[in-house]
């Protein structure tokens, strides 16, 4: 298990019931890295492999 699997099932525990949207998921991450530049880049990381799920290229 990695450690990131913990804060993973926190957030389905927590949250699993609820819709969000992309456009709140990314105002939540600007806040994050607001709070905490450190983790800019990982954030932009997964920001654009979301974005790209559908691209073939990028899986």
């Amino acid at each position: 298990m990695y450690f990131t699997d913990r804060g993973l099932e926190e957030l389905a525990f927590r949250r699993g019931g609820q819709e969000v949207s992309f456009e709140c998921l990314t105002e939540q991450m600007r806040t994050f890295v607001d709070l905490h530049p450190e983790f800019e880049t990982p954030v932009e990381r997964l920001a654009t492999w979301l974005a790209r799920l559908d691209d073939e290229d990028d899986a």
